[in-house]
């Protein structure tokens, strides 16, 4: 933490609707850390395709330093369809954020809060309160840009290394202890494909040595096509999953499917000493500017911010307020807050008050 005994927080709004959700969180942490005594210093930064369209690059060395010095990064959306490398792919600070620092577990929460439609009959009575794992620096995205492309034929290169997962198999048992510890089953389930391909295999193995270091972790293993019927199907049995790259990003879109849509997700990228945490959504020009974007995805974000940050350095007031948050944004959805993708009349600025409100 900080010498001024606040934390410093990089802020990388983005394109699109970012700095639109990014305002409204950063006004629920500064009304939170007042009330729980935590301190909070932001310092703001470029990145995204509009920066890209200005300078040549998604971001410039100043931002990746402020990354590296401040206590934790938060990010709103980044990059915009019609911006691309000259390889037609998208500007994405975000990806590149996580191989910079090694940000190998992809933290993808799925929990239904209390009046929000769920698409799965029985979810409102049954609650959906799970947990996608995805490794973030490796598997088919570890070829990203690396791709060799010819007249005949593309090839993509998947990574599967035992040093980044047994890491990540040790964050997912330590999160599903820490979720036992907190009242939920504290399970976990490895998804792969380890029927067809060695490198799968490779990983199901490695997942089963870091089972024996964690007897009180129930545990499960499933083939990633027979684990997306079951979710939509019973998403309730699910507890925490843990996936390749790849995997991770499909099924957790799913499972953000489940619980309203994307605009409802929040996530992390975390590491062994840096964290990045965004809504799962991305920049959504088609409404930017027009006060429609839902800011739950980023304020919930926010809230992983703080419980990390109580992990991290220990402050329980940290992980308490992070809870606060979250008890806010479910009184207001229980009372009746409706988002314009639920076909409600809420915008920005009415989640954004309604919270505040809570609070």
């Amino acid at each position: 933490m900080s010498a001024n005994n606040a934390f410093h927080i990089a802020v990388l709004a983005g394109d699109g609707i970012g700095p639109e959700v990014m305002a409204p969180a950063l006004e629920v942490l500064r009304k939170v850390g007042e009330k729980s005594g935590l301190g909070f210093r932001f310092t703001e930064a470029p990145a995204g395709a509009n920066h890209y369209l200005a300078t040549g690059k998604s971001m410039p060395d100043s931002t990746i330093k402020l990354c590296e010095e401040a206590d934790a990064i938060l990010l709103g959306a980044c990059g915009l369809p019609s911006v691309r490398y000259p390889d037609n792919t998208e500007i994405a600070p975000q990806i590149e954020l996580r191989f910079i620092f090694d940000l190998y577990a992809g933290v993808r929460p799925a929990r239904l809060i209390p009046g929000v439609p769920s698409p799965i009959v029985g979810a409102d009575q049954r609650g959906i309160d799970l947990v996608v794992i995805r490794e973030s620096t490796e598997g088919l995205f570890a070829s990203m840009g690396k791709g060799v492309v010819t007249h005949e034929d593309a090839r993509e290169t998947m990574v599967i290394t035992r040093k980044t997962s047994e890491r990540l198999f040790e964050f997912s048992f330590r999160l599903a202890e820490r979720r036992k510890a907190r009242g939920k089953p504290g399970a976990l389930t490895c998804v792969d494909k380890a029927n067809v391909f060695k490198a799968f295999a490779f990983f199901r193995g490695i997942f089963d040595e870091i089972e024996k270091k964690h007897p009180g972790v129930k545990t499960d293993r499933l083939y990633v096509d027979a684990c997306s019927a079951m979710l939509v199907k019973r998403p309730w049995d699910f507890d925490v999953m843990v996936m390749e790259n790849m995997f991770g990003d499909i099924v957790s879109d799913i499972t953000a499917s489940l619980i309203g849509g994307l605009g409802m997700a929040p996530s992390a990228d975390i590491g062994d000493k840096h964290a990045v945490f965004q809504p799962c959504h991305g920049t959504a020009p088609d409404i930017m500017g027009q006060g429609k974007a839902n800011p739950t995805g980023m304020i919930l974000s926010a809230a992983m911010m703080l419980d990390w940050l109580a992990d991290k350095h220990g402050i329980e007031s940290a992980a308490e307020a992070g809870e606060t948050i979250e008890r806010a944004v479910d009184q207001v959805y229980a009372g009746g807050i409706k988002p314009m993708e639920f076909g409600g009349g809420n915008g920005t600025a009415d989640i954004t008050k309604a919270v505040l409100g809570a609070l």
